[in-house]
């Protein structure tokens, strides 16, 4: 009983950090986009330990976590502000070109025709 206690203390604490981390991405605080190693030694932990922990417990490895709030945030920043696509990525610390690849990946088009198909649902 005390392993799986442990084991949701950590997530609980991964998914605060996770949510603290993705504030200040949002508010254009953050000096860079943490990998799981930066959550690992947060929470004084192993990242494969942490990686394991979660996974196992969520079905989810902590990158598709930590995506899919990059993802909602990307969203939310090409809807309701009118910066470029290279400067809401330079907010969200990526390089403009890396940015448009991960997001493609993830939505099956680009940024900016993500952005033009919402302004036509709207």
């Amino acid at each position: 009983m005390k392993t799986q206690n442990r084991q949701n203390e950590l997530i609980e604490k991964y998914l605060i950090e996770l949510d603290k981390h993705i504030s200040e991405l949002k508010s254009g605080k953050a000096k860079k986009i943490f990998q799981i190693k930066d959550f690992a030694e947060l929470l004084f932990v192993h990242p494969r330990h942490l990686s394991n922990t979660i996974y196992k417990a969520l079905g989810k490895s902590p990158c598709d976590i930590y995506e899919k709030k990059l993802m909602g945030i990307s969203k939310e920043l090409m809807l309701t502000t009118d910066l470029s696509i290279a400067a809401i990525a330079r907010h969200l610390t990526y390089d403009p070109s890396n940015f448009s690849k991960f997001f493609k990946r993830f939505e099956g088009i680009t940024p900016k025709q993500f952005r033009e198909k919402q302004k036509i649902k709207n």
